[in-house]
C-alpha cells in the first residue's frame, strides 16, 4: 500500500511507506467530526469516522474506470475535531476549521459523525460563495428532510440540519421517505424528490427527477449525505434506518449529472455507525474523474477547491465496503 500512516492519515505525492506528507500542499484534506450528542436511535456515530479512516489504509488506490491513481494529487487527513459539548459549539468549530481549509485553497471533505456537523460547514461553505458573489445551494442526498426549526431544545440537532442550511440558500432535497407531518408544510415540494419517485423510474429512465433535482440547484453547490439515504440492505450501520433507499449507482449517477453544470466544492458526510469489529467500514478512495487540476478524486462530480474548478469527485468513503457489508446489526450504546 502507497501511503504514509502516522498520527496524520496521509495519502499524498510521494511512493511507499516514509514518503514526505507535505501537508501544505494537499489538494483535499479530511476533516473527520467525531460527534454523536443529538442522535435520536442508534448510537455509533461518533466512530464512524476513525472506522473510515482505519479502513482506508486497505483499499486499493488505482481506479479502474478512469484509470487513474487521484490520490498522487495529496490527501490529508487533519486532526479530528474533538467537541463533548452542545452542537451549536460543534459547529462553530467545524465552521472555523472548514473556513482555513477553503482560505488554503483545498477542498474540505467533512466525516461525521452525525449529520449536525454539516451545519458549520454550510456557513463556511456560503461564506465563500457570498464573497465572491456567487449563488449558493445545498444539496441533500438523505432519507430524512431534516427540516424542523428546533428538535429536543435545539436548532443545531440533527433533525434541524436543512432548515438552517436555507437560510443560507435554496435546497434540494433527494431519496427522502420519512418526515413529521409538521415538516411538509415548510418544503418546496419542487425541490425534493421523494424516494417513492426514484422508485418508480427503476426499470425505466431516471432522466425526470435528475433534471428537476439539478434545474433546482444554483452555480455552487454544497453537497451533504446522509448515509441513511442509501437502503438499510447496502448501509445497515446507521443511526436512523429507512427501509425502501437507494442504490450505489443510482447515487453516484446523480452526482455525475450534478458535476455536468454545477460547482460542486465542499462536501460532508454524515451518520455513519460501526459495522460489527468495523472492519467492514470502508476507507477513501475514488471511484470517477475527468482530468482534474487540483483535487484528489474521490466521486465523479465538479469539486471547486477555493476559486479553481476540479473536475473531479467525492465519495465520503469505500462505499463498496461500507454498503455493501450487510449482517448483523451495528454496535452501537443505548
Amino acid at each position: 500500500m502507497s501511503m504514509y500512516l502516522g498520527d496524520e492519515v496521509w495519502v499524498g505525492k510521494g511512493k511507499g511507506f516514509g514518503s514526505d506528507p507535505e501537508v501544505d500542499s494537499a489538494a483535499a484534506v479530511i476533516l473527520p467530526v467525531p460527534y454523536d450528542l443529538t442522535s435520536s436511535w442508534r448510537k455509533g456515530a461518533d466512530r464512524g469516522p476513525q472506522a473510515l479512516l482505519d479502513a482506508s489504509a486497505f483499499v486499493e488506490l488505482y481506479d479502474i474506470e478512469t484509470d487513474s491513481e487521484p490520490w498522487l494529487r495529496g490527501i490529508e487527513t487533519a486532526a479530528p475535531i474533538l467537541c463533548d459539548g452542545t452542537p451549536e459549539i460543534m459547529s462553530s468549530m467545524v465552521r472555523d476549521q472548514v473556513s482555513d481549509v477553503l482560505f488554503r485553497g483545498a477542498l474540505p471533505i467533512v466525516l461525521g459523525g452525525e449529520h449536525s456537523v454539516t451545519i458549520g460547514a454550510v456557513e463556511a461553505a456560503a461564506a465563500v460563495s457570498r464573497a465572491a458573489n456567487r449563488n449558493f445551494s445545498v444539496l441533500q442526498i438523505d432519507a430524512h428532510a431534516d427540516t424542523r426549526e428546533s428538535y429536543h431544545g435545539s436548532t443545531h440537532n440533527h433533525a434541524c440540519v436543512m432548515a438552517r442550511a436555507r437560510e443560507h440558500g435554496p435546497i434540494v432535497q433527494v431519496g427522502v421517505r420519512s418526515i413529521d407531518a409538521d415538516e411538509r408544510p415548510g418544503l418546496d415540494e419542487s425541490r425534493v424528490v421523494w424516494a417513492h419517485e426514484i422508485a418508480a423510474a427503476r426499470g425505466a429512465s431516471h432522466e425526470a427527477w435528475m433534471k428537476r433535482a439539478v434545474d433546482g440547484l444554483t452555480t455552487d453547490v454544497y453537497l451533504t449525505i446522509d448515509l441513511d439515504a442509501f437502503d438499510p440492505s447496502q448501509v445497515p450501520a446507521t443511526g436512523t434506518p429507512e427501509p425502501g433507499g437507494l442504490d450505489w449507482y443510482e447515487v453516484n449517477n446523480f452526482i455525475r449529472r450534478v458535476a455536468q453544470s454545477r460547482r460542486i466544492y465542499r462536501f460532508s458526510r454524515g451518520e455513519a455507525g460501526v459495522q460489527g469489529s468495523g472492519r467492514n467500514l470502508g476507507g477513501l478512495r475514488s471511484t470517477q474523474t475527468y482530468q482534474p487540476r487540483r483535487a484528489p478524486n474521490i466521486n465523479g462530480a465538479t469539486i471547486v477547491a477555493s476559486d479553481s474548478i476540479t473536475n473531479i469527485g467525492v465519495e465520503t468513503s469505500s462505499l463498496p465496503q461500507l454498503i455493501f457489508s450487510a449482517g448483523t446489526a451495528p454496535e452501537y450504546e443505548p
